[in-house]
């Protein structure tokens, strides 16, 4: 069995050496005459390509019921694939797909992952070796219900399901007894989207005064209210990351994400208000987008200093409106190798090169407005200085000259096109 993170981005972009490497496994597992299946959001949308590599079935969409019914369709010695939901596979010379299964929507009813079978001592010496402290993943959820057009969803859907806030406590419990983890990445798309969750969750970690941290993905428009975000802050929320994208409000209006540039602003200052982080995921170069919308854009990094920044370029995914709009001018890349490789895969208002040098741009002027503020901070208030802002602050010797040569690079991309 072949399964690929389906709560990561970067899954969903089928990259290149991600691909071949699942077409490698997939050789190698039949040379050893396993029967081979695969569940991924690339081969729910490439079912095809991975069946014609050696693939004996791909698991379309949600897994769980599919392969539970497949396996004891095999073991059974039965030929009823045609009658098990969520498949596609070879029949004779033909592919067949059987239609698609519905959405779990009763996540308790799914038990715990098999944890006991799996060797944490390697992810948690190098975590504590890099970080500090050691951190792990959950998910909460599965879904979600806004429909930003570059964003595809191949396994869960426009649906949002949640499991129980007494379910993930349970669970966490047992992660800490089992594991010692310091921190949790909750690597839902969207964190207690479903009204009162948040606050039930917060309530049951202070009553079993279980203490942890953790960080978050989360919607602008869903940090409005401050009783949420306290209630975060008091189930132990360390960093919550936006999916903030432009400060342009044109660029948000066009990719339907349904936020505005004076929410990102007012969300920002209300998790800086109850200490919780502040991160920012940020696209440059949709469609449409100039000199003027990339502006605004750096000079809202610049004024709110994200405690954090993620930065990529617009990434046309199967299944989206992004990705129809644009498809035809995908002929020579249709995927990016890796993910550091950030390539412009249409045409746009300037030239792959220029989208790949504002990237180290915007960090380093990012990095230098942080040093400078640290400065600052340290000038205002010299008894709350520690190592971390003095570090920062330190900085500015390299990023300041750094951010004026990557400035320089990205002028000459940039009038090479006007």
């Amino acid at each position: 069995m072949i399964y690929d993170d389906g709560f990561n981005y970067l899954t969903k972009m089928c990259l290149t050496n991600m691909r071949e490497a699942a077409f490698r496994m997939i050789s190698i597992a039949k040379e050893h005459g396993c029967t081979v299946m695969v569940s991924s959001s690339d081969s729910t949308d490439h079912f095809e390509k991975y069946l014609q590599k050696g693939a004996d079935f791909i698991l379309i969409g949600e897994a769980e019921f599919t392969l539970h019914e497949l396996i004891e369709s095999i073991n059974n010695g039965a030929d009823n694939f045609h009658s098990i939901e969520g498949l596609a596979y070879y029949s004779g010379e033909e592919i067949v797909k059987t239609p698609g299964r519905k959405v779990i929507k009763d996540l308790d009813s799914l038990p715990f992952p098999a944890w006991d079978l799996l060797d944490i001592s390697p992810y948690k010496s190098t975590w504590l070796k890099h970080a500090g402290f050691f951190s792990m993943n959950m998910g909460t959820t599965r879904g979600c219900p806004f429909k930003c057009n570059w964003c595809a969803k191949p396994i869960y859907g426009n649906r949002y399901n949640s499991r129980s806030p007494q379910n993930v406590l349970e669970e966490l419990k047992l992660m800490k007894s089992k594991f010692g983890f310091d921190h949790i990445w909750f690597c839902d798309d969207i964190f207690g989207l479903k009204p009162g969750w948040v606050k039930e969750f917060a309530d049951l970690v202070n009553l079993e005064n279980f203490q942890f941290r953790f960080k978050i993905q989360v919607r602008a428009d869903l940090l409005l209210q401050e009783d949420y975000i306290r209630d975060l802050a008091r189930a132990g929320c360390d960093s919550a990351w936006m999916g903030a994208e432009s400060g342009s409000q044109k660029i948000l209006d066009a990719m339907d994400k349904g936020t505005t540039v004076e929410q990102i602003y007012e969300a920002t200052r209300l998790l800086k208000k109850h200490r919780i982080k502040p991160c920012f995921f940020i696209q440059f170069g949709y469609p449409g987008e100039n000199n003027e919308d990339i502006l605004k854009t750096i000079h809202m990094i610049n004024e709110l200093l994200p405690y954090e920044l993620g930065i990529s370029v617009s990434y046309p995914l199967p299944g989206t409106l992004f990705y129809e709009r644009v498809k035809t001018e995908l002929k020579e890349k249709a995927n990016w190798t890796d993910s550091d490789e950030l390539m412009l895969m249409f045409h746009n208002t300037y030239q792959p090169a220029f989208y790949k040098q504002l990237h180290r741009y915007v960090h380093k002027n990012y990095r230098l407005h942080l040093a400078i503020d640290n400065i600052k901070g340290i000038l205002r208030h010299p008894m709350e200085t520690n190592f971390r802002k003095l570090k920062r602050a330190a900085s500015l010797a390299y990023y300041f000259p750094a951010t004026i040569m990557a400035k320089q690079k990205l002028d000459t991309l940039q009038s090479a096109v006007n």
